[in-house]
């Protein structure tokens, strides 16, 4: 019998692979618009900063590739295909569509590899992905959200645990732990988006599970326009919880990411840890998920009830 076939589509922000790449990368993010070179040079130190520029796209192939195989270890009666679309560079969101189609696949699921749905990330991939499916033909089921995913909520849970127990009482007795996301400009509010909601109930639903007396939620990552952004940045975060609360531990958790990406070494691992050496603090960041056997696990999973749901497998 003939294994039906069905495409994995997996989409993220994306990255530039190479320092040739970073100016034309910023510059789709810019809208086609080039950077002053000021900006473009200040993202080429950031990206030199935190090593190899390639690991960054490596970690999303991975996630791609594994979690494909996952899918076909679960389901030996399908054929699933994966394919990766980014939204600033190539291979496009449009590009990983017409692949699908090239390769005589009629349906597909998309994730974006972003937990927490806006109007402003997780809609517009997935609506540049519906449109070009739907004028090739493909039926291609959709994933909004997956903030409250109890394998994602349990795959933070875990690693504070881990974190906590290998702190010194003293230590655990006064830190606090900053769940944070890419912020997004403050309009949203009006908007009714329910980004920071869903931010908030994921923090919300770790911190219960570990336990957690003291957290807070933070922002980080803001773009570089004069509108006012989702704020507290963790930078003024961390300051003001050291200097009225005495906190002297800081456990940065970044849930709105799922990969070590810039945002995470560069934003947390050099620009956090600035502050709190600066404060005489002291520093904590969990593992990212990556590629991670229970990550990978988690996004099969979501994957998995969604084929399900549609009565595509």
């Amino acid at each position: 019998m003939k294994r039906k076939k069905i495409g994995v589509l997996l989409m993220a922000y994306g990255t530039p692979r190479s320092k040739s790449e970073i100016e034309p990368y910023y510059t789709h993010i810019r809208r086609g618009k080039k950077p002053p070179q000021a900006l473009l040079d200040e993202l080429t130190e950031r990206y030199e900063a935190v090593g190899e520029i390639n690991q960054f796209a490596k970690i999303t192939e991975a996630q791609v590739e594994k979690v494909v195989a996952d899918l076909n270890q679960r389901f030996p009666e399908v054929e699933f295909h994966g394919y990766l679309g980014l939204k600033h560079i190539s291979p496009f969101i449009e590009e990983a569509v017409e692949q699908i189609a090239r390769d005589g696949i009629e349906e597909a699921v998309g994730l974006v590899l972003a937990p927490h749905y806006s109007t402003y990330s997780v809609k517009s991939y997935n609506s540049r992905a519906a449109d070009k499916a739907e004028a090739l033909g493909i039926k291609l089921h959709s994933i909004d959200s997956w903030h409250d995913e109890p394998a994602y909520v349990e795959y933070w849970a875990d690693q504070l645990r881990e974190l906590f127990a290998s702190m010194p009482a003293e230590e655990k007795e006064r830190s606090v732990v900053i769940f944070s996301a890419h912020s997004l400009p403050e309009k949203i509010l009006a908007l009714g988006d329910p980004y920071p909601h869903q931010l908030q109930e994921t923090a919300r639903l770790i911190a219960e599970r570990v336990e957690i007396p003291h957290y807070r939620m933070g922002w980080q990552s803001a773009g570089r326009t004069p509108e006012p952004w989702l704020g507290p940045d963790v930078q003024d975060l961390t300051r003001e919880l050291h200097e009225r609360e005495g906190f002297t531990s800081f456990i940065y958790c970044p849930i709105g990411f799922v990969a070590e990406h810039l945002e995470v070494l560069y934003d947390n691992d050099i620009e956090c840890k600035a502050v709190t050496d600066e404060l005489g603090a002291n520093y904590y960041r969990p593992p990212m998920p990556n590629a991670r056997p229970e990550f990978i696990a988690c996004l099969s999973g979501i994957l998995s009830k969604e084929l399900i749901r549609k009565g595509a497998i």
